[in-house]
């Protein structure tokens, strides 16, 4: 008889409390290449609701476990795995359909990295995807320079707040947008040089009046819309503009006749697909993270621990924005 574990299972596509059940189901058994893994801790990412919605760029097959990535350790390991053994404490990202919302989840071997130990469960889990996508947004895509003007939106979020931190350890001069006095308070301890609450002021005057008229020379936008058409009025010369996501809602239609005349660079990162074709550059990103996680530089901003039971729930306030930093859910 297989052993049983908890897990949520999304049945249909729609709002993660609509669609949601915590059901008992059999534990998954690893392939080849694959881990299998005791989960500790979940972070729950803004694309956990677009595959719950059905938008996301990837569809699981229906019943899917979300949770795209985690903290646990290696319970087993498939026939063709090398390098990782039972009891090693891992993080990475998830093989769907048996993702980090249940006791046990799936990790393909190239996807699973030892756990930073400068970090306990909560924090490791909530690590990777944020710091990789901010580490390759920074350093790979925009080469970020020491000195330079850094505009960060959504600047108390996951993404946002890793940015921050990145950015400061390399010597840029930060500049944090938020939504209101708590989240801007938040981006100040975060260590933002400037903090704009955009309920109370133009962010683009702001931005101006901070950098003399020049504008900012990188800028990360994980949130789309009006935000990016404020950033174009706002970008230096030679600026780049850092397309992270969507979480605004509205992808936007960049004007390619105004990139020209301002001489500005629109960078995408989807950072997904260097796991798929540069993956010796997320194993060393991995590693430098770690070292600025041991100098205390890395330290993931959570704005909640929550019981497995409450994980639908903590989806249902990331998809609203009501999140800031990252939720985490221990089974």
């Amino acid at each position: 008889m297989a052993a049983t574990m908890r897990a949520w299972q999304a049945a249909a596509n729609g709002e993660p409390a609509d669609v949601m059940s915590l059901v008992e189901t059999d534990v998954p058994v690893p392939a080849a290449n694959q881990l299998l893994v005791r989960v500790r801790a979940t972070a729950l990412n803004f694309p956990d609701v677009l595959l719950c919605r059905g938008t996301y760029q990837s569809r699981p097959p229906l019943p899917f476990t979300p949770g795209v990535e985690l903290c646990g350790d290696v319970a087993a390991a498939g026939a063709e795995v090398t390098g990782f053994g039972e009891g090693d404490r891992i993080i990475g990202t998830t093989a769907l359909p048996h993702g980090g919302l249940a006791e046990y989840a799936l990790v393909d071997a190239a996807d699973a990295f030892l756990a930073p130990t400068a970090l306990d469960d909560v924090q490791a889990a909530a690590m990777h995807i944020a710091y990789q996508t901010g580490w390759f947004s920074l350093h790979r895509r925009a080469k970020l320079q020491p000195g330079e003007t850094l505009l960060v939106h959504a600047a108390a979020g996951g993404v946002g707040s890793a940015a921050i931190q990145l950015g400061k350890a390399a010597g840029a001069h930060v500049i944090a947008v938020t939504r209101g006095p708590a989240k801007a308070e938040i981006a100040a301890k975060l260590g933002a040089d400037l903090v704009i609450d955009r309920h109370e002021q133009d962010f683009v005057a702001a931005v101006k009046a901070a950098t003399n008229g020049a504008g900012a020379n990188v800028i990360f936008d994980p949130v789309g819309g009006d935000v990016y058409t404020g950033s174009a009025k706002c970008v230096a010369f030679e600026g780049r503009i850092l397309v992270v996501g969507f979480a605004g809602g509205t992808v936007p239609t960049p004007g390619l006749n105004h990139a020209l005349v301002k001489n500005y660079s629109i960078l995408g990162v989807h950072w997904g697909l260097y796991r798929q074709l540069d993956p010796v550059l997320v194993q060393q990103a991995h590693e430098k993270l770690c070292e600025l996680a041991a100098d205390r530089v890395v330290q993931p901003l959570i704005g909640g621990v929550l019981d497995l039971d409450e994980a639908a729930a903590g989806l249902t306030r990331l998809g609203a924005g009501e999140t800031v930093g990252r939720l985490v859910v221990r089974p």
